[in-house]
């Protein structure tokens, strides 16, 4: 019985890999097709697997930055980069609280902005960075944050990881985010090989639907947070281990 059961799944399993390939053919080269899309398949049945995981087991609600206006989790996110979110949200009251707009933080001295947020990493050119923004947002966007990735990067300080986290948080569009955390945990689930931060972005983005990309940036980030650590993974709590390159290589 238990051997009819097992044809089963592997049947069944053909069949999604054959849907998902028919799904995601339209991206793949012409030459080679069969087996890119075959492989591609494959992959977005893990990614499939993992977003249904990590969607159950974690809140609905994920936020690593408390703010109260678009304006802030712009500048918060920009402050960022290569540092903690808690460094950040220790600076970022006293920052908001002498600049609460675009026009105020273009106008502020730069060594007073400096001073603000010395204790976060890079800090001479992210102040540079945050008051250039905050100029161009209110000469060029009547203070108000762009809604397209296209308009967000022309902002001093707004690569794509940026730009993806503040049209996925703030206007509901898909987005992959991709940071540290986040590439660690796809890599190791084999949804991509690359720790280039682009090529993990249009990977992952032919692999998720664009409904859900937000939100498997979101809880893939928090895993990689919580429990898929870079040196010391806490492999027996995840429940994401069976779709591990890791553990799999073990069976």
């Amino acid at each position: 019985m238990n051997d009819i059961f097992s044809w089963m799944n592997v049947g069944s399993e053909k069949l999604e890999i054959k849907r998902l390939a028919a799904r995601t053919s339209h991206s793949a080269p012409r030459h080679g097709c069969r087996e890119t899309c075959k492989a591609r398949a494959k992959r977005a049945l893990v990614a499939e697997k993992a977003f249904t995981l990590l969607d159950k087991n974690y809140p609905k609600e994920i936020s690593f930055l408390n703010v109260k206006s678009d304006f802030q989790l712009l500048i918060s996110v920009i402050l960022s980069a290569r540092t903690t979110d808690r460094q950040v949200m220790e600076v970022v009251p006293a920052l908001f609280e002498k600049y609460p707009n675009p026009l105020a933080l273009s106008q502020g001295k730069l060594q007073d902005i400096m001073g603000i947020i010395k204790s976060v990493g890079f800090y001479r050119v992210k102040a540079a960075n945050i008051k250039q923004t905050s100029a161009k947002l209110a000469e060029e966007f009547a203070s108000r944050v762009p809604c397209t990735i296209e308009e967000l990067i022309t902002l001093p300080g707004v690569g794509r990881k940026t730009a993806n986290v503040v049209v996925g948080s703030l206007f509901a569009k898909p987005a992959v985010i991709v940071d540290t955390h986040f590439g660690r945990v796809v890599r190791r689930i084999g949804l991509t090989e690359s720790k280039n931060p682009h090529k993990i972005e249009n990977d992952i983005a032919l692999l998720i639907p664009e409904e859900k990309q937000y939100r498997f940036s979101m809880t893939a980030n928090l895993h990689g947070r919580e429990i898929c650590h870079s040196r010391k993974p806490l492999c027996t709590a995840c429940f994401l281990k069976s779709l591990c390159k890791k553990e799999l290589g073990n069976r």
